[in-house]
């Protein structure tokens, strides 16, 4: 029997796992260790890299982190909502 997924949970779940990815990202931005590290992640599908990683800027971080943990909530909970709807009894 499947079980009931609280929307707004699922949709913190999601959003802060998505936030949290892209908090990543941008750390190693302002470390200075994206460019090589997205240089090796293209090399081993088989990519020449061609993007340049900019310098990094806290604005632009801020809003990186918050569009996306806002769109990771806003799945996770429409996949809630139709996990619920999908599975009734």
């Amino acid at each position: 029997m499947p079980t009931k997924i609280n929307p707004n949970r699922a949709g913190l779940a999601l959003g802060a796992v998505v936030g949290l990815w892209h908090l990543s990202w941008s750390l190693l931005v302002a470390l200075g260790w994206a460019q090589a590290f997205i240089n090796f992640v293209l090399w081993m599908h088989f990519i020449k890299p061609i993007y340049v990683i900019d310098v990094f800027n806290i604005g632009t971080a801020v809003i990186l982190i918050v569009v996306t943990s806002v769109i990771g909530y806003v799945i996770g909970g429409v996949f809630g909502l139709l996990w619920n709807a999908i599975h009734k009894t």
